[in-house]
């Protein structure tokens, strides 16, 4: 009876996956604009499967080489790597982000500019090893710049100090 249970779900899993129009669901995708002379960047999004599935790998006509990148603390040095599938849990939303996993857009084609619409190709792979694509639009965002400390309270801080 167990057999039959583990069969019927995976059956149910895998209707899931070929009856839904869009693979996965892809929310808030948006990448980094670039400084001059900056030849990469990187892309984030979230992404919920309806069944498990992989991302395994993504397109870009905007750079010449795209990969899924881990961002890992190793010991006391923050490393990162690309990964050859990124695993999707049935109905768990998995976030790209700054820091952890995230889409690499290298040999860029052109400047990222604050308010560009990059065109990514995801590329799932169910449990059935079928594969899908999904065409994704990242809006590019810049980056947050933290202002410096105002002088006056550097100023006050130091003229504290008997020298």
């Amino acid at each position: 009876m167990k057999h039959r249970f583990i069969a019927c779900s995976f059956a149910l899993a895998t209707t899931a996956w070929a009856q839904s129009s869009q693979p996965v669901q892809v929310q808030d995708a948006w990448a980094r604009a670039t400084v001059a002379h900056q030849s990469a960047t990187g892309a984030f999004m979230k992404l919920t499967a309806p069944a498990a599935t992989r991302l395994v790998e993504v397109r870009s006509p905007v750079a010449g080489i795209v990969e899924v990148h881990e961002m890992k603390l190793d010991g006391d040095v923050m490393r990162m790597r690309a990964v050859s599938a990124l695993p999707l849990p049935a109905g768990q939303t998995v976030e790209l982000k700054p820091g952890g996993y995230h889409v690499m857009l290298m040999d860029l084609k052109a400047p990222v500019k604050a308010g560009d619409s990059l065109p990514l190709t995801l590329v799932f792979e169910g449990a059935d090893g079928k594969r899908l694509t999904q065409e994704v639009k990242a809006t590019a965002r810049a980056m947050a710049v933290t202002p410096p400390a105002p002088a006056a309270a550097g100023a006050a801080g130091h003229g504290a100090h008997k020298h």
